[in-house]
């Protein structure tokens, strides 16, 4: 099963596959959208009501292009990458554009991984942990992901 980095890189590279990305920063660009994108998630999963704001998204519930988690992650690509890499007005704008794109075609790989026939937090959890084995987020007990299990589980129970 993938990890929730393979699953975002997959999204990337079928929605980067029609532009015309310069090969020089192709790799730059690649990395760039999926690790903006993973930060985003990271990022709002460690903020107060955060949580939520991802099951929104993920499950569908929420639009991607105007959703918190996707906003962030389109800064964090026009910060960390495209400001440094000169590719002009145009092109940043039509890479930058792709980021709501690739938020809400994660949602259409979240399904109902539990077999309770609604698609819920712990499907998400279950999807960006990789299942059982663990996904980059740090599944089975470590990482953020980990933490924020532990977390999530404290506060279901109550």
């Amino acid at each position: 099963m993938a990890s929730i980095s393979d699953l975002i890189l997959q999204q990337v590279k079928s929605s980067t596959a029609a532009v015309q990305i310069p090969s020089a920063a192709q790799n730059q660009v690649l990395n760039g959208l999926s690790s903006s994108i993973l930060g985003s998630l990271t990022q709002t999963a460690a903020q107060p009501g955060g949580v939520d704001l991802i099951k929104n998204l993920l499950s569908g519930k929420a639009n991607a292009a105007t959703s918190p988690v996707t906003k962030l992650a389109g800064s964090l690509f026009t910060t960390n990458v495209l400001k440094n890499l000169n590719l002009g007005t145009a092109m940043n704008g039509t890479l930058s554009g792709l980021v709501p794109k690739i938020m809400s075609s994660l949602s259409t790989i979240i399904r109902d991984r539990d077999g309770d026939g609604d698609v819920d937090l712990n499907d998400i959890l279950l999807s960006l942990r990789g299942g059982a084995g663990g996904g980059i987020l740090g599944g089975g007990g470590g990482g953020i992901l980990g933490a924020a299990t532990s977390i999530l589980g404290g506060i279901l129970k109550k």
